[in-house]
């Protein structure tokens, strides 16, 4: 039950290199790497001699003590002892002369905190557990001593044992005694490790603490306001350190290396939260390949050891090639069903719908090809994923249906026996499979069929069809980003697809000038099954690009940014980085249905800690010193703010 901690212990610590390496050239002195890992001591500086998981044969005759949970008791003769390296079977003493033992331990609730003190003996023949790492074995106890008594529980600590969210993080401290959340941690805590080591150790980065109380940044998410005690005036929690980094490459650190706590003032979602943490990392002097070299070498080296091996190098799709073959700029290649451009096939179509899209400049026909979809998906299915695609795109989707090379389906008598042939060959279409097609702008089609795509993946998925194996980790470069998209609420004004300081494409840069929304950019995305896990850039290191940039393409207050420009006016050296989000790395590594189950202390979908109640209200003479006082909604808008929020079953 235990034997994820051997694992990781076992398996990330061992030994990976040996050398001695200068981290730079001026120091008089090098890091040198032991070549020895030892297995850590688990019970140095404590009231116990050996954890509850780790007692083997080889331990028989020896006294010890335990300090642990009561998991469970049976018959007042023996109980099951916890701590969080495993669990170990205790025999409760039935001699009178252990009265006051026996008396502690059945009388203990279940999950109170005990110290036990006997010795290990082998279990009777017969009564051996080969389920339990520690079943060939018990605990002769000769003294116990209850080290605190535990209430009636609001929840049996048993992975297995259903609970809501709500009361799981209500009582976190309680769900943080569960196998899974213990593992998730802990492996989340050696991956850490690991990429400290082969980022300071191995190739000379520099751990540095940056600012958590700045001033606001123009673009890209909502940040959190810290109110200061100069009246008006305010600091903003940063989203990432973005500028930081910047800065300290143009400072002369060369690389820089840490572990972030960012913030961002918006929904949570499965995949977010309001405070996150991020392996951000910068270096001056590099390309785009060095950034994608490192960071491939980076996740080899901290992979755990009990998943497959990570493949390097990572395959590489530009944003056209995503959105074009998975309607999307973070395509899932675990699996085909690729998005097909069809439009040649219907050049001379009878069907007016068709025609008129093939008129317009981006007008396209698309399909995708659903393997055995006669088999697996139902009618309610398919009438499920056109009302979809009106509800949501405003477009049609025509499903059909080959059988026997006969295409059943209201467009079938308009196309012609050659069209279906030329279909069957496109998509590579074989009995039982079904067809959905939608003609109709580009990026819109794409991004349709991209979405219908996962959702049909969802459906075979529900009925038996393997599709997305959950043991296979599949990356994904995406590259060649545009560098700014028209703002959705005014198309003809730009935005910056990633963030301000992302460099453009060099071979796009006279573009800057004439046409700026054909200018691709040096932003990279990296995709691990379907979600972004990482992104970063080549950054603008030019004071002059820097402030056309933002001030006549973006139209943004320049003022907010005088020290980075001034900064880039000092001999900035050309730099890049990346930002690897920990929290959904960890996530899609352990196989955890929200970056909620990786993360110790995590909000709820509102933004509250339901543990603590937080966010709190401040007494009023508490906000005079920041010169701030609350204006309370009325009725109605407290009512509308709730219609639209993101977690309201309406919305």
């Amino acid at each position: 039950m235990f034997c994820w901690l051997s694992r990781l212990y076992g398996g990330l610590s061992r030994p990976t290199r040996r050398t001695t390496q200068l981290i730079w050239g001026s120091f008089s002195r090098s890091l040198v790497l032991s070549s020895q890992r030892r297995i850590p001591e688990l019970s140095s500086f404590v009231a116990r001699t050996n954890t509850c998981g780790e007692l083997r044969p080889s331990h028989l005759g020896q006294e010890v003590t335990l300090c642990g949970w009561i998991q469970y008791r049976r018959q007042n003769i023996f109980l099951v002892l916890r701590d969080f390296h495993g669990l170990v079977q205790v025999i409760i003493p039935q001699d009178e002369s252990a009265a006051s033992v026996k008396k502690i331990l059945c009388e203990a609730p279940m999950e109170s905190v005990v110290q036990v003190s006997g010795t290990v003996i082998s279990r009777p023949p017969g009564q051996e557990n080969p389920k339990m790492p520690t079943g060939e074995i018990e605990i002769k106890v000769k003294t116990a001593k209850l080290l605190n008594s535990c209430k009636k529980l609001p929840f049996e600590i048993k992975d297995f044992v259903k609970k809501t969210e709500a009361l799981r993080l209500r009582y976190r401290y309680l769900d943080l005694r569960g196998v899974q959340m213990q593992y998730n941690l802990r492996l989340r805590s050696q991956m850490v490790m690991k990429m400290r080591e082969y980022l300071c150790n191995l190739h000379g980065f520099v751990d540095i603490e940056t600012p958590t109380l700045f001033k606001r940044t123009p673009g890209g998410a909502k940040e959190f306001v810290v109110p200061s005690r100069e009246p008006g005036k305010f600091y903003s929690l940063p989203q990432s350190p973005q500028q930081f980094k910047q800065l300290l490459m143009i400072g002369g650190l060369d690389r820089y290396f840490q572990v972030a706590r960012c913030y961002r003032d918006e929904g949570s979602r499965p995949d977010r939260q309001p405070e996150f943490t991020q392996i951000d990392i910068e270096m001056s002097f590099v390309e785009q390949t060095g950034i994608q070299s490192l960071i491939e070498g980076l996740l080899q080296y901290s992979w755990p050891s009990d998943k497959d091996p990570v493949v390097v190098p990572f395959p590489s799709m530009t944003f056209a090639e995503a959105l074009a073959s998975y309607g999307t700029d973070k395509p899932d290649i675990r699996f085909g069903m690729k998005i097909v451009d069809i439009s040649d096939m219907f050049r001379n179509t009878e069907v007016g719908f068709l025609q008129d899209v093939l008129s317009k400049p981006q007008g396209t026909i698309k399909a995708i090809c659903i393997p055995e979809g006669e088999k697996y998906l139902k009618r309610k299915d398919i009438e499920s994923i056109r009302k979809f695609a009106a509800d949501h795109f405003n477009q049609e989707v025509l499903p059909i249906f080959l059988k026997t090379n006969n295409w059943n389906s209201p467009v079938a008598k308009f196309i012609m026996e050659e069209q279906g042939l030329g279909l069957i060959r496109l998509l590579e279409t074989q009995e039982e499979d079904v067809v959905l097609l939608t003609a109709g702008e580009h990026k819109k089609a794409c991004s349709l069929l991209g979405k219908l795509r996962l959702e049909c993946a969802d459906l075979l998925e529900a009925r038996g069809v393997v599709l997305r194996d959950p043991a296979l980790f599949s990356f994904l470069w995406v590259v060649d980003f545009p560098l700014f998209f028209p703002k959705e609420e005014n198309p003809k004004e730009l935005e910056t697809a990633h963030h301000p300081f992302t460099a453009p494409h060099p071979s796009d840069i006279h573009l800057l000038y004439t046409e700026p929304q054909k200018v691709r950019s040096q932003h990279y995305d990296l995709v691990l099954n379907g979600s972004e896990i990482g992104g970063g850039s080549i950054r603008i290191h030019d004071a002059e690009l820097q402030h056309y940039i933002l001030a006549t393409v973006l139209k943004e207050d320049v003022k907010l940014l005088s020290h980075l420009l001034q900064a880039l006016d000092y001999g900035a050296p050309p730099h890049g980085g990346i930002a690897i989000g920990l929290d959904r790395l960890v996530c899609l590594v352990t196989g955890a249905p929200s970056i909620r189950d990786v993360i110790a202390f995590p909000k709820s979908f509102q933004g509250h800690d339901l543990m603590s109640n937080a966010p709190d209200s401040i007494p009023p003479e508490e906000l005079k010193p920041y010169h701030i006082q609350v204006s309370w909604p009325t009725d109605s808008e407290t009512e509308k703010s709730s219609l639209n929020h993101p977690c309201h079953p309406e919305s």
